[in-house]
């Protein structure tokens, strides 16, 4: 744990919690666990990010969630999706897309054989209420800037590219080797920190490649990339209301 004014950050290793399925594997990081004294595995209505790995032609069947937000960021390749209500999607760098489950929604996902080898993030958000309605989102992404922060998703009200119910805001970012830029900061909220490629520090806390830092408190941290990174940030309110009886994302 290192300290700046009143943050606080805590870091954790890569995540040991993992399934693996042959041609689709995921590892589970739970931002809950960063803290030493949180009892819980999420952290407010950020339930669970997942890095998720889909090799060329694999198919996910058609299967539900219910009471849980589920945004896919797919920085390259492409993730199909289709599900009961004819949908038929392709998420990549250009798109992002968040199932808002609600009381039930189905669908599939798969890659096709000429498809690269696939590895995303699928972020799971506690609702604030239970059973509302099922949704679908897919949007194109504003074209990214190196160096700066890249707004990916945000609370229903807000004018992000897609929305989610409850108080989580997403932020992407690449940034060469030796810059550095301040997290992102908004009253009243955490950062959670996941370095997607590369390697950056967070003030003097050291992540390497899927490492992460829960950033506690009303000061302001500054992250540098130590290689040319590709990280992720939630500003997440701590204290919002949650539901807890999602498929996955409890």
């Amino acid at each position: 744990m290192s300290q700046q004014t009143t943050t606080e950050i805590y870091t954790a290793p890569r995540t040991d919690v993992a399934q693996n399925q042959g041609k689709f594997r995921i590892h589970f990081n739970f931002p809950g666990r960063n803290h030493p004294d949180h009892e819980d595995h999420g952290y407010g209505p950020l339930a669970t990010v997942v890095e998720s790995f889909m090799d060329p032609d694999t198919l996910i069947g058609m299967h539900p969630h219910r009471n849980e937000e589920i945004v896919s960021w797919v920085p390259a390749g492409v993730m199909r999706h289709d599900d009961r209500r004819g949908n038929d999607l392709v998420t990549d760098s250009e798109h992002v897309m968040a199932m808002n489950a609600g009381r039930e929604f189905w669908h599939a996902e798969r890659t096709d054989a000429d498809d690269p080898p696939l590895r995303m993030l699928q972020i799971f958000v506690r609702p604030h209420s239970l059973d509302l309605d099922p949704d679908i989102q897919h949007e194109p992404l504003p074209d990214p800037v190196d160096g700066e922060w890249r707004r990916v998703f945000g609370p229903e009200g807000s004018d992000a590219p897609v929305t989610v119910r409850n108080e989580v805001d997403l932020y992407d970012l690449r940034l060469d080797e030796g810059d550095e830029i301040t997290l992102p900061e908004r009253a009243g909220r955490d950062t959670y920190v996941y370095v997607f490629e590369g390697a950056a520090t967070v003030d003097d806390a050291t992540l390497a490649e899927t490492e992460s830092a829960l950033v506690v408190g009303d000061g302001t941290a500054t992250l540098t990339a130590e290689d040319d990174a590709i990280v992720v940030a939630f500003l997440i309110d701590p204290d919002a209301p949650v539901t807890r009886q999602g498929t996955i994302g409890r």
